[in-house]
């Protein structure tokens, strides 16, 4: 009888080792066994809103990057996550395991876009740069970035919403709506505008919004940084004047044609509220999305008493600055001699 005793606590010792291996094993399998495959580079698993728990799977599934679903909904299951699926952009890293998989997305730890905002001149651009890279399409942000009513709550309209869209780098949640990113952009126009610019733009006599108009004047009229302030200063010098700003990108705006290298007389004659050969101070809104540099170029402007300036004929993409019109029409035929020669030499060539 002890024998058997003996031999009973001796097999149901073995069985409980078997079952505890078993355990183990299982649990390695499908909790901490790595489940994602990564060959090289970032990759990320994109939950669109509105998505359900067996979509998470089938992306999951036919992406190629999980080794082995059914563990994942195993897990998942036992995790409550299909009652917490969360839209986003998740990086996927490898070796990561059932476990760590289901934490991220159930508690939407996901990674922000690198949104990078450069010049553009219309919202259709900047739609589409954001339609690109965020999960609403252009369309659904060209139609909030229009919707005048909307803009009316924030003090703009479609004219100067471009305004909020500060050059810059910016880290944005993939799924954001469009006009979350609209509110957004208002808070970082707010957090730029600082109580120093804010005190500057006021000693000029502008608001937030008419520098930024003036500035993306200025980003497109040069190239080089340091000729931004004083070519602020002609501008400056003719609204207090109450002279038109008869500024070329304007026209080239007007008309839409960017290419264009010389604006002729026939062009300062086209009918456009951003024309400001024919309509005195400022357009309605910007021409563009202006640097930072240029911004900072109007809010410290320098201060002189040149009304016209024109291309230098060195072709350095520098210019000439002038007092008065019989200075500038000099500077102005100095350059047209260059430039003719230079069209003569490549012909020639």
């Amino acid at each position: 009888m002890v024998k058997v005793l003996k031999n009973f606590i001796k097999f149901f010792a073995i069985l409980l080792f078997i079952l505890l291996i078993a355990a183990v094993y299982f649990g390695w399998q499908y909790i901490w066994a790595p489940n994602i495959t990564i060959k090289d580079g970032k990759t990320y698993l994109y939950i669109p809103t509105g998505s359900s728990f067996s979509d998470v799977c089938n992306m999951l599934d036919t992406s190629g990057y999980i080794r082995n679903i059914k563990t994942f909904k195993w897990l998942a299951q036992r995790k409550d996550y299909p009652q917490h699926v969360r839209a986003g952009r998740y990086r996927l890293r490898n070796g990561m395991n059932n476990n760590e998989l289901i934490n991220m997305l159930r508690a939407g730890k996901q990674e922000p876009v690198t949104l990078v905002l450069r010049k553009y001149r219309f919202l259709s651009q900047i739609a589409s740069h954001l339609g690109k890279n965020l999960e609403p399409d252009s369309a659904q942000f060209i139609q909030v970035l229009t919707n005048r009513q909307l803009l009316e709550k924030f003090q703009l309209n479609p004219q100067t919403v471009l305004s909020i869209f500060i050059p810059n780098t910016y880290f944005v949640f993939w799924n954001t709506t469009e006009t979350e990113l609209l509110e957004r952009m208002i808070k970082e126009f707010d957090n730029f505008w600082d109580s120093t610019r804010i005190n500057k733009a006021r000693s000029i006599g502008l608001t937030p919004i008419e520098v930024i108009t003036l500035a993306s004047i200025v980003d497109e009229e040069s190239n080089i940084k340091d000729e931004y302030p004083i070519i602020a200063g002609v501008y400056i010098n003719r609204l207090k004047r109450g002279m038109p700003l008869q500024a070329d990108p304007t026209v080239r705006y007007a008309i839409g044609d960017f290419q264009m290298k010389r604006v002729l007389l026939k062009h300062l004659s086209y009918s456009s509220p951003y024309n400001t050969y024919l309509n005195t101070g400022l357009p309605p809104g910007p021409i563009c999305t202006p640097s930072q540099a240029a911004i900072d170029g109007v809010l410290n402007y320098t201060s002189h008493n040149y009304l016209y300036f024109c291309a230098k004929p060195d072709f350095s993409g520098r210019h000439a600055f002038a007092r008065t019109l019989s200075e500038h029409n000099k500077n102005a035929i100095a350059y047209q001699r260059a430039l003719r020669h230079l069209l003569k030499k490549q012909r020639e060539n």
